[in-house]
């Protein structure tokens, strides 16, 4: 199955089992805006509560907030999105459709690379145990000239970003013969610039309203609030503040589902520290954010890191950890050493000092910051993208049967447990209820009387559920469930009273969070 027939089914997959909507579908839809639906809120519930709990709780110098989406015009102004929060646009002329150029041109990049990838699959299935990849990369002649090629386009494209050169930008496109993906043409305007905030009125009437923004990051929330923070929580260098909240960018191509959107979801951490400490800081995130990504069990060649070639004039490192989605490796979350630039712009516009007093160094300066920047949505896709399995059952008989599982990480699954009574007969549904009554207090559990046994164990691993029990006639004798394991399928019998302890291990998020300081 290839891996856009692997993308189409989990976005199906979403809808059909109750995680993500097209919002608003019954008026056809409202572009690049989604819906949670009562599973997906879950999910995204838990893993909000993951990040947070791993950020504040377990660091006693990280405080969170919860800034307002609304703040004052010159906060944009200060931070550079008014004048330069642009994105790179050209218009088909045939098709009359717009598209972001640089998204073009990292596509002709990752299709060149797709043919690399091919040639050494092939050449690895040939020689198979002799095959030596570095070798073959830098001899074979098809890999060598798309190598070329991937370089040479990184190159012009990097230095015309540099130079703001969007004539440069076009040439590129047309050099590469870079076609528009509905019409087939090659015929394309100039590129210009289009910035990507909403903007709306704040006032009572429309004449003597004044223009504010929906904030496009929820970084400058948090920048604007260090001092307050940092003298209500008589805070010491270093110290964070980390924050989860809505932004909005109107963006032109919204695409791949619910990885770029006109309205997501960011879960961000600003950690001040003292200058010239930047290094080892980022260091430590970069390490730090990583083991966080693998806590969830991912294999290795799901993450990666992308260190950025092209910087923020501002920033001293970048970097990406990226997320083998089903269209390929993508960022999910950044690392930035962003020196004081921030602070010191906010400083600058508002008149205002923001500064600390070192009582060690006996000077006031303003602190440099390290940001970890992680978007929640796209979060959540990495979690279905990994999830998501199909698989092929041997029966006893010689036959088989096919299941599709959602493998999610169990202490964020939004179901933990479901309680299945083997009949709707004979008490059973009352035991089954009462066996939740003890433990929804704790759990996250789920009752479900309809269907044969059978057909609820595939709901359960549709949606993900890690554990289910199920109450039959031998419960109402020993007080015992059967288990049921969703990765293994195993079963085995089990004392009621055992349930809470099994699942503390198996499903709690503190097992979870443990990993970290492990």
């Amino acid at each position: 199955m290839s891996q856009e027939d692997t993308f189409k089914k989990i976005i199906s997959h979403a809808k059909e089992y109750g995680f993500i909507f097209q919002s608003s579908e019954i008026y056809d839809g409202l572009s690049a805006v989604y819906d949670y639906g009562q599973l997906g809120a879950e999910l995204k519930n838990n893993i909000k509560s993951y990040w947070w709990k791993s950020m504040v709780m377990l660091h006693e110098n990280i405080v969170g907030i919860d800034s307002a989406i609304f703040m004052h015009p010159t906060v944009w102004k200060a931070s550079g999105h008014v004048d330069a929060f642009n994105d790179p646009l050209i218009d088909n002329k045939d098709s009359k459709k717009r598209y972001r150029a640089d998204v073009l041109i990292e596509d002709y990049i990752q299709k060149l690379e797709g043919k690399i990838d091919k040639e050494i699959k092939k050449a690895r299935k040939k020689f198979g145990d002799d095959f030596d990849e570095g070798k073959f990369r830098e001899t074979n002649p098809r890999v060598l000239s798309n190598q070329k090629k991937v370089d040479d386009v990184r190159h012009r494209f990097k230095t015309a970003l540099d130079n703001d050169d969007l004539a440069e930008v076009k040439q590129i496109i047309v050099d590469a013969e870079i076609a528009c993906p509905i019409s087939g043409s090659k015929s394309w305007t100039d590129v210009r610039q289009f910035n990507l905030m909403f903007d709306t009125k704040l006032g009572s009437v429309n004449e003597g309203a004044s223009t504010i923004y929906l904030r496009p990051e929820t970084a400058q929330g948090i920048f604007v609030n260090y001092l307050n923070v940092q003298k209500s929580g008589r805070m010491n260098l270093p110290f964070g503040i980390a924050q989860i909240g809505k932004a909005f960018r109107n963006e032109i191509v919204a695409r791949q589902f619910i990885f770029r959107m006109r309205e997501f979801e960011q879960m961000e951490m600003q950690y001040f520290i003292q200058p010239g400490k930047e290094e080892e800081w980022f260091a430590n995130w970069k390490e730090k954010r990583m083991k966080w990504h693998k806590a969830l069990g991912y294999d290795d060649t799901l993450l990666r890191f992308h260190d950025h070639e092209k910087l923020a004039h501002y920033a001293t490192a970048a970097t990406d950890i990226e997320f083998n989605f089903p269209f390929g490796f993508k960022e999910l979350e950044g690392v930035h050493s962003r020196t004081d630039f921030d602070l010191s712009k906010h400083q600058e516009f508002s008149g205002k000092k923001i500064q600390y007093y070192d009582n060690e160094r006996q000077e006031s300066y303003v602190p440099y910051v390290v940001e970890t920047s992680i978007g929640l949505d796209r979060m959540f896709l990495a979690v279905l993208s990994a999830a998501y399995k199909e698989e092929t059952i041997e029966k006893e008989n010689g036959k088989s049967d096919q299941r599709v599982v959602m493998a999610l990480p169990p202490a964020i699954a939004p179901i933990q447990l479901a309680v299945l009574p083997l009949t709707k007969k004979d008490g059973l549904p009352d035991k089954a209820r009462a066996i939740i009554r003890e433990l929804k207090y704790e759990f996250n559990c789920h009752y479900e009387e309809k269907d044969s046994i059978g057909r609820r164990y595939r709901r359960q691993d549709a949606i993900g559920t890690p554990y289910a029990i199920t109450v039959d006639h031998e419960t109402l004798e020993n007080n015992t469930v059967t288990l049921r394991d969703r990765d293994t399928m195993e079963q085995k019998r089990i004392d009621i009273d055992k349930i809470p302890e099994i699942l503390r291990e198996k499903v709690s998020l503190n097992s979870l969070l443990k990993k970290l300081d492990e």
